[in-house]
């Protein structure tokens, strides 16, 4: 069950179909891609998602913590994929400008609330 509803950038295109962010009972922040035909919902836990957000934004070739983390591929026909190391069988299918969209969202700020209060807590 879900404890936020799926968000996702304001940069998105008119429609749905975008890379979505939501948060779940248990904490686990949730990936998804609407128009992906799987229907793939990727679970990563805040800490992967935090340092995924910050790599977006500020480092993109910084090593992240130990532990789960969230991977990124990019295909010769456009497609990007995501999985979670903890979770590799699970893929989220978007395109190159539905991710860009999500990108330029995460570098607004406009997913920080998923992770607030980490960065204390890792300190």
């Amino acid at each position: 069950m879900l404890t936020s509803p799926w968000q996702k950038s304001s940069y998105c295109a008119e429609g749905n179909s975008c890379v979505h962010v939501a948060r779940d009972g248990a904490g686990t922040i949730r990936l998804t891609e609407s128009g992906d035909p799987r229907r793939a919902i990727l679970g990563a836990a805040p800490g992967a998602f935090h340092d995924f957000l910050r790599l977006l934004k500020e480092a993109p070739g910084a090593p992240v913590t130990r532990g789960p983390r969230i991977e990124l591929t990019f295909g010769a026909d456009d497609s990007v994929q995501l999985c979670e190391t903890g979770d590799p069988a699970t893929v989220v299918t978007t395109t190159r400008k539905k991710w860009d969209a999500f990108v330029l969202g995460v570098r607004a700020g406009e997913f920080d609330h998923f992770v607030a209060g980490l960065e204390e807590e890792r300190s």
